[in-house]
């Protein structure tokens, strides 16, 4: 490896040692702050060295990874959702007893898996990313141990397993058929065969299917509400954001070139997948009375929309599919950050721990409405721009059905992101009701957090215009 193949891979140099770093030193010394310390320090040199890599960029290291501006706009998005993650992890875990040293030595790893996957062009480090990001959630949906934690890790461990089956078999097809597992001989050799072959589509198809699972897209969405249910809140952040925004990444690096959309079979089944994940998700959301269930199923609607723009093809398509994920991923830290900071020693999963929440802390119950409000779509927030830009790429490719779908779902979903705000700000109840509770102070880290979060929301909901153009300009496949 040249010194230029080393600056271009740098943060990922510096995460797998960071890895390293945090278990020697949890054997030496058992310190959750100093595990904390040093997982911030190795997030934001990690960070630091994002210029530096962008510097010999674009590169092709070896066989197996592309590092372009592309990868390196979500490798930094993954670092800084990492990081929040973990501030968030010690807020949720310092007032809890046991040692937490193994939970950043745990991030880390998954965050290097996830950055691994931005800059995937072969199937062996697109395996290999993948199993690091997934084997190192099932560490961290079971910690700290416990009944539930147990339950939600097994259910995980199982169905990721058959997701793997289903991607290893979709990779088996394809290279059957074109004897390449490289990305940009797959996209050259497919070209003139088409999707009529009947190998080559049912390759891509199990290939999508493995990577849907880990988007919780509909039929293959089922693990979701469990897991995050059972997961530390701070887990189930990351669940939410690091993970699905390096999966969703992956997805359209690999299928872009091949232009589903011009492939009747493919797209109409990528399609249904997009419709029904639209209206799964926000119906079976309608039903939820836990907090951390609603955001699940909320979740599994959110993708189905992001797939809109991943159908629509095209250059807009990229840009609305990375500036949708930048909001929803600000988004959803917010959401399960106030989860964290309203569970003490056992979850505030349920939406009637949120009843009159405005009354006792109307900072929490201001943030939590931004989030919603996100998340619904309403104007001056990242939310509508997100889901504007992706219903202006279906539009733009005539895409009418699923962009109709796009605004009969988000309509359903106004329902139940409303009820959870109406609930924040009712009245509370009389003297001596489960409403007068007043939620614990956390320590000030997590409140910044969740500021920092608030601000990105608000200010990308009334002014996207430099996000948008950093991402014109970096955000570009090639």
């Amino acid at each position: 490896m040249s010194a230029a193949d080393l600056a271009a891979v740098l943060p990922i140099v510096v995460l797998a040692a960071a890895a390293v770093a945090v278990m020697l030193a949890a054997a030496i010394h058992r310190s959750h702050g100093l595990a904390l310390w040093m997982t911030l320090a190795s997030l934001v040199l990690a960070g630091a060295s994002l210029p530096l890599a962008a510097s010999e960029q674009p590169r092709r290291v070896a066989t197996l990874l592309t590092v372009d501006g592309y990868s390196l706009f979500f490798t930094g998005l993954i670092l800084a959702a990492t990081f929040a993650v973990a501030v968030l992890s010690y807020a949720y875990f310092s007032r809890r007893p046991g040692n937490h040293e193994e939970l950043y030595l745990m991030l880390l790893l998954a965050a290097l898996g996830a950055v691994v996957l931005t800059g995937s062009r072969h199937f062996a480090s697109l395996f290999l990313g993948l199993e690091i990001l997934s084997a190192s959630l099932y560490v961290l949906v079971a910690f700290p141990r416990g009944r539930r934690n147990i339950e939600a890790a097994v259910k995980y461990l199982i169905l990721a397993a058959v997701s793997a089956a289903l991607l290893l078999f979709g990779m088996a097809l394809v290279y059957a058929d074109l004897a390449s597992m490289d990305f940009d001989r797959i996209a050259a050799a497919s070209a003139p065969a088409g999707t009529g072959d009947l190998l080559l589509a049912a390759g891509l198809v199990l290939l999508f299917a493995g990577l849907a699972f880990k988007l919780a897209l509909v039929p293959l969405h089922m693990w979701t509400p469990d897991v995050y249910q059972g997961a530390p809140p701070p887990v189930a952040a990351f669940i939410a954001t690091v993970s699905k925004a390096a999966v969703f990444a992956l997805l359209l690096r690999f299928f872009h070139p091949l232009a589903i959309q011009s492939h009747a079979n493919l797209y109409v089944a990528f399609a249904t997948v997009a419709v029904a994940s639209m209206f799964a998700g926000n119906f079976l959301a309608l039903l939820q009375n836990d907090v951390k269930r609603l955001l699940a199923y909320s979740s599994i609607a959110q993708l189905g929309y992001l797939l809109v723009a991943f159908l629509a093809g095209g250059p807009l398509a990229v840009t609305a599919v990375s500036f949708f994920l930048v909001a929803y991923t600000a988004t959803m830290l917010g959401a399960f950050g106030i989860v964290t900071l309203m569970s003490e020693r056992r979850e505030a999963g349920s939406l009637e721990n949120y009843s009159g929440l405005f009354w006792r802390r109307p900072w929490l119950a201001a943030v939590m409405a931004a989030m919603m409000f996100s998340l619904a779509g309403i104007p001056l927030t990242a939310g509508f721009i997100g889901k504007f830009y992706v219903l202006d790429a279906g539009v733009g490719s005539s895409l009418w059905l699923l962009s109709a779908s796009l605004v009969a779902s988000s309509a359903i979903g106004l329902y139940y992101y409303l009820r959870v705000i109406v609930v924040m700000y009712r009245r509370p109840l009389a003297a001596g009701g489960h409403s007068r509770t007043r939620p614990p102070l956390r320590p000030l880290a997590g409140g910044l957090v969740l500021a920092l979060v608030l601000l990105i929301v608000l200010w990308l909901g009334v002014y996207p215009g430099p996000l948008i153009e950093i991402i014109q300009k970096t955000a570009i496949l090639n």
